[in-house]
């Protein structure tokens, strides 16, 4: 699939992208808005996204990021930002309340706490990606009606 191509490339883009900051920006986050986030621009209209403006223009890049995230994967926690030997990292969760042992988590490190969360934001946002279009690679089965039945005369 072409797209599929396509949306794979962007993601690896905006994954090298973060990588490489040293520091969260205004313009990263501009980024991520435009290209990985779905349900963003529909909330826009509504209002609900102002509040990511005035966190990102205050500098205030932890929270706009858990904002980001609590708008953008509203089924998705925080499960664990810790920081060992310089490098945050950042775990998010569907099932917070499985041990960590059982759960499937988008995990992320970097030196810069705020660009952490947002890589583990977008590793989260890939997986989402990824299971959506292999649920549209499902064909469908038909099933047949009530009361049909199905005979073969093999004499």
């Amino acid at each position: 699939m072409v797209f599929a191509a396509d949306h794979e490339a962007l993601f690896d883009r905006l994954d090298e992208e973060l990588r490489i900051a040293a520091q969260p920006a205004p313009h990263l986050f501009a980024r991520i808005i435009g290209s990985a986030c779905t349900r963003i621009p529909i909330l826009s209209k509504s209002g609900k996204v102002a509040g990511i403006g005035r966190l990102v223009e205050s500098e205030a890049w932890a929270d706009a990021a858990l904002t980001l995230i609590e708008l953008e994967l509203p089924g998705w926690k925080l499960r664990r930002l810790i920081c060992e030997d310089g490098r945050w990292f950042c775990s998010l969760s569907r099932q917070p309340n499985l041990p960590v042992a059982l759960d499937d988590t988008a995990d992320a490190t970097h030196e810069v706490m705020p660009l952490a969360i947002l890589l583990a934001f977008l590793h989260a946002r890939r997986r989402i990606a990824v299971a959506a279009q292999s649920i549209a690679a499902v064909r469908t089965v038909e099933t047949a009606p009530a009361g049909l039945l199905y005979c073969d005369n093999f004499a």
